[in-house]
Order: structure tokens, then sequence, then C-alpha cells
């Protein structure tokens, strides 16, 4: 079976964590002990299960009945495997909600059918779309509380349509639920004969899987094996992960950003000999020539020619308290690459009701703000665009003097730039 990575976002109380409750308790994948916890708690609604429960896991989210941190949930149905990310809907955790989205295959995104498209709904839907998530289900929920109106869900429908237009999603599907009655989640409503469609979990059943874009060859070192951690004489070898494309014996390599070239001699997958290795693969290289290659350092096959650069734009979402400021000591961390990093120039910020970004002479960046802005490091290293290779093409700030990370960056080299 292949697995689905998908995540829940959303306003807050929009119903993510009984939504997945419900997903859980539905398709039968709750141990027995859990459920008999579960029962024992509050019931809510007309004597309905607090699913709820079953992911908001801190004593604070049981406490404020909100969800604070990202809940991993693990189940499989005969047809596909899933891990399902519930992300905070509060506008504080809107970074915990970027951690969740920033593996998945698709998103959840709910809509309470009493409120429709609030500020946060615009705010995931662009940065889903900002990750370049491929596949994006829009769940309207409590539908119960507006008597399962046709006319309601088409209203939201359109809105949503509305703003999905501008957007970069592969896929988009809508569907009316109630997640605490159970509505359309795993199987058709009876109250709502006028859907004709898929039950939520159907969806993700069958739905394909759309892979984010991944061009290139990108091994990333993440450590230089030598004879003292080896036993082994005059070995030396290059332990990382291809992230994508696959190498194999005999191929020519360039270790960037220095450009240096060799030869691939051998390689080790799983401490077992191997003739060739492929994307997400573990692996160790070894090469015909002693270079100088250190952790941070990526190889590509020769024939490809990845921008090097100290200078490149960047979309950026904040996820710190402290605003971002303007020449302020920061490392960025890229794949396994450290390196002195500061924002030159804050060029856009977004506009949540257009979805537009829109210039702007500011010299910082809020907490939850997403912004246009170029990037100086302190040495020139391999930017990928983002939109052409996600394992690759992003990385994080973090404050030289607090040590907390404090803004996603997505790279962009469509446009050169120059200081």
């Amino acid at each position: 079976m292949d697995l689905m990575r998908v995540f829940t976002c959303g306003s807050v109380d929009d119903g993510k964590s009984t939504l997945i409750g419900r997903l859980l308790y539905d398709s039968k994948s709750i141990f027995r002990e859990h459920l008999d916890h579960i029962e024992a708690k509050d019931r809510v609604g007309d004597g309905e299960l607090n699913l709820a429960l079953l992911t908001d896991g801190l004593k604070a989210e049981r406490e404020q009945g909100i969800t604070i941190d990202v809940a991993y949930k693990y189940f499989s149905t005969p047809v596909r495997k899933f891990i399902i990310a519930d992300t905070p809907g509060h506008v504080q955790y809107t970074r915990n909600m970027v951690t969740g989205a920033s593996l998945a295959d698709t998103a959840v995104i709910l809509i309470d059918a009493r409120q429709g498209i609030l500020e946060q709904t615009r705010r995931h839907s662009f940065i889903s779309h900002l990750l370049r998530v491929p596949h994006l289900i829009v769940c309207v929920n409590k539908m119960d509380l507006v008597n399962f109106s046709q006319e309601r869900f088409q209203e939201i429908e359109d809105d949503f349509k509305k703003l999905a237009a501008s957007l970069s999603f592969k896929k988009t599907t809508l569907i009316p639920i109630s997640a605490l009655k159970g509505d359309n989640i795993v199987n058709p409503s009876s109250s709502m004969p006028w859907y004709t469609h898929k039950p939520l979990l159907k969806v993700l059943e069958e739905s394909e899987i759309y892979s984010k874009n991944a061009e290139g060859t990108r091994f990333t070192v993440q450590y230089v094996l030598r004879p003292q951690s080896t036993g082994l004489h005059d070995f030396r070898g290059f332990a990382g992960v291809l992230r994508t494309g696959n190498l194999k014996i005999g191929d020519t390599i360039r270790i960037e950003p220095a450009g240096s070239q060799a030869v691939i001699t051998a390689l080790s997958f799983s401490d077992r000999p191997a003739d060739a290795i492929y994307a997400n693969d573990s692996a160790v290289i070894e090469l015909d020539s002693d270079i100088d290659i250190s952790r941070g350092d990526i190889f590509v096959k020769a024939d490809e020619s990845p921008l090097k650069t100290n200078v490149f734009k960047a979309h950026l979402t904040h996820l710190d308290t402290q605003k971002l400021k303007l020449n302020h000591a920061y490392h960025l961390l890229t794949g396994t690459r450290k390196v002195k990093a500061m924002v030159k120039s804050i060029d856009a910020k977004l506009d949540l009701s257009s979805l537009k970004f829109y210039n702007t002479d500011t010299p910082t960046v809020a907490l939850n703000e997403i912004a246009e802005v170029t990037i100086k490091t302190a040495e020139s290293i391999l930017v990928d665009d983002y939109e052409n290779n996600w394992t690759t093409g992003a990385g994080v700030l973090v404050d030289v003097q607090t040590n907390l990370t404090c803004s996603a960056l997505m790279f962009s080299t469509n446009n050169e730039v120059k200081l």
C-alpha cells in the first residue's frame, strides 16, 4: 500500500481535531483502551463522544479545548496508509501549522458553515499554496448547525473557488460534512441527499498522490566517515541523504558550492554495497579522489548547473514573536548547511484580503506575516527554486542572539539580485 501524508488546517474551533477523531473512530482505527478512556469523559452535543480528545493530548489543550501542538496520527484502510497531522487554528500557532504542512501531500482545510471564509482560512490556504501542497480538500463543517443547507454550502463553495483561482493547487475538492455527527466522513450522509459525490475517506483513499516538483539530483552531505569511525584503513566516505534524483557507480558528480568534480567508486545503502541509490535513500558515497568535502556540501550530477549565489529572493513566513529585522545577524539552515545570513530588504507583504503582494517600505515583518524578502549570505550556497525542487529550495532563519527559529523560507530564483 502507498502512503498519503495529510494535514488539517483552518480557523479556531472549526472542528479539525473532531474530524480526525471521527475518521479514526468510524474507520475502527482506535485501540479499545483509548476508546474506553474517551467514552468515560464528558460528552458533547447530543451525547456525542468528544472525539477531539483522540488528538488533543496536551493538558493545556484538554483544559482549553484547543489544539496547540501538531499531533500526528497513523492509521490505514485496506486501500492506503495515512499519516494525518492535526495542526492548530489559532493565529499565534501558525508556525506549528507550517511545520505540519511542510511534508504533506494533501491539505484538508475546514470551514465553519456558519462563519464562512475567515482570515485564517485565507492565511492557511496561501501557506499551503506557498508550500506547493498539491491537493486541497475543503470540508465545510458543522452542516448540522445550518440545517444541512445546500444553498449555504454552494455559497461557500463559490466563495472558495474565487479564492483558489489564483493559487497553485493541482486539485481542489469541496465536501459538506458534520464531523460531530459523522456525515460524509466515512459514510455518505442521509441528511444531505443533494450531495452525490464521495465522502471524505473515500476521496482520501482514491485520489492520486501528486508529488511535489523535485528536479535534478541533490545529495546532501551529513557526515564524513574516516578510518577512526569505521575501523577501515584509508577509508573516506560521505554519509547523507539523496533528496532527489538517482546516482550510480561511475557517475561523475560535482561538489557544490566548491565546484570540484569526482567519480563515484562505491555506494553503500543499509550497510550493504549498492550499484545505485534513489531519492530518499540514506547512503554512503565513496569517490575516486580526495577532495575537501564537509557537512553541508551538496553533490549534483556533473551535467547539471544549479544556481550558486550569496544573494537571492525568498517567500518568508515569520514564526517568532520578535519581529524580523533588516541587517540583523541570522543563521540560514538549508539542507545540512548552516551559514550566516541577513535580510537585506523586505520587498513586499501579503494582503490576506486579496491574496496579493503589495510593495512596502517597512523595515520589519511581524509574527505570522508573509513577505517577499532579499537574503544575503556570508558565502555562496546552492539555491534551488522551491517551485522546482522543494527538498533543497527551502530553509529556516535562526536568530544568532536568541537561537530561536524565527522564519521559514521558500527560495525563488526567478529574479536575479545584485547588491
